[in-house]
């Protein structure tokens, strides 16, 4: 028996909420999703995922959103991990930060664990995503053999590193925060599926996201600009997996971007 899982690339702003209330029924149909995942850490006007965010993708279908550095962008945000069991944050964060950073879904077909975590190359020094995936992932396994993890993170080999290292341990590998889609889903030896970046769905008429103008400015003078997220040219990206029930390795990896992108002139 298979499970399904359906993931969708850091959602920013109004933008990105509007394309996933667009396609993801459809997604969901298509792929038979058996547990939906979001990273919604930018949904909120690009920082953090109020509870109004959360309320709109959980009235969509989706089952658990993860977050990131952005997560804490927003003192709403921040609340909102206080009494959302399926809203994560990374768990890596220093011990007694609130907020939970792994949850276990029940689907008709199982148990499925999400573990949100963070890398530190070239971002926060907080505690080990390292140690604390090896904690958490031999916890977990012993209530369930399919775990799925959203490192967050800026570092490709940081990812790399971390998916080699638990290959075989748990199902399901997306690296998330560079807001870029990478071409290399693939199926690591020991049965993790695996994508560096699953993308971003928002709008791309932007950097990663925001404002060009503001984004520019940022690094012509080196001094804060204000955040603002971009409008246009909306697509959304994503990845499915299909996982084994009983041995939780990963059977199929797919990515997608909607629309997908025009490579050359008509």
């Amino acid at each position: 028996m298979a499970i399904n899982i359906l993931f969708v690339g850091d959602i920013v702003g109004k933008p990105g909420l509007d394309i996933t209330q667009m396609w993801l029924p459809g997604l969901i149909k298509k792929y038979k999703a058996d547990l939906v995942i979001a990273n919604g850490e930018n949904s909120s006007d690009g920082k953090g995922c109020t509870a109004k965010e959360g309320k709109a993708l959980f009235e969509l279908g989706v089952d658990v959103i993860t977050g990131g550095n952005h997560t804490w962008d927003k003192h709403q945000s921040q609340e909102y991990l206080k009494i959302e069991k399926r809203a994560l944050r990374p768990l890596n964060y220093p011990k007694g930060t609130y907020g939970n950073g792994y949850y276990i879904a029940d689907t008709k077909k199982g148990k499925v664990a999400v573990v949100n975590l963070q890398g530190r190359a070239f971002m926060q020094t907080i505690d080990c995503p390292f140690r604390t995936g090896e904690w958490v992932i031999n916890k977990l396994r012993q209530e369930t053999k399919v775990i799925f993890v959203d490192f967050h993170a800026e570092a490709t080999a940081e990812k790399l590193a971390f998916a080699n290292m638990f290959d075989g341990q748990i199902s399901a590998f997306v690296g998330t925060h560079t807001h870029i889609q990478t071409a290399d889903e693939r199926i690591f030896p020991k049965g993790t599926g695996y994508i560096t970046d699953s993308g971003m769905t928002g709008p791309y008429d932007s950097v990663i996201g925001m404002k060009t103008e503001a984004a520019i400015n940022r690094f012509l003078y080196q001094t804060p600009q204000k955040y603002q997220a971009a409008k246009d040219e909306v697509h959304l990206c994503g990845v499915y997996f299909k996982v084994d029930a009983d041995t939780g390795k990963t059977l199929e990896v797919e990515r997608f971007i909607i629309p997908e992108f025009v490579t050359k002139e008509n």
